[in-house]
């Protein structure tokens, strides 16, 4: 044993030497390669940071051009349902005025109109 300890005496030098350079070779690339990778999640921090502003930017005005096509429907839809009510209106008034004007032109005609309707609807009444 007291053999390889001397034999290790005289090699150790040479091999403390060339590990401790080889320690600090691979500290200094640890090192190197632990600030790459910190730059790099920094980078990639930032990007993700400004991925998320554009998006919640894209999503406020995407919300707004919805909420105003919403708007703009609504109010055509408004409009063409108070054009179709003023033509119902229209369209009631003439019928009524067009039923008056018969009725006035011919009454006999008009009460057996009439008369009819009802028994029609007697009928109808009884079945239930």
């Amino acid at each position: 044993m007291e053999q390889s300890n001397l034999g290790n005496a005289k090699t150790s030098g040479p091999v403390a030497e060339s590990l401790t350079r080889s320690k600090q070779a691979l500290g200094g690339v640890a090192n190197d390669a632990m600030d790459a990778a910190a730059s790099d999640l920094e980078s990639l921090r930032r990007d993700l940071n400004g991925l998320k502003e554009t998006l919640s930017s894209f999503m406020t005005q995407a919300g707004g051009e919805a909420a105003k096509s919403a708007r703009e429907v609504s109010d055509a839809l408004k409009a063409q349902g108070a054009e179709f009510a003023v033509g119902a209106a229209e369209r009631g008034k003439s019928l009524i005025s067009d039923l008056e004007a018969t009725a006035r032109r011919n009454p006999i005609g008009t009460l057996a109109v009439a008369f009819a309707v009802g028994l029609v609807l007697a009928s109808w009444g009884r079945r239930r």
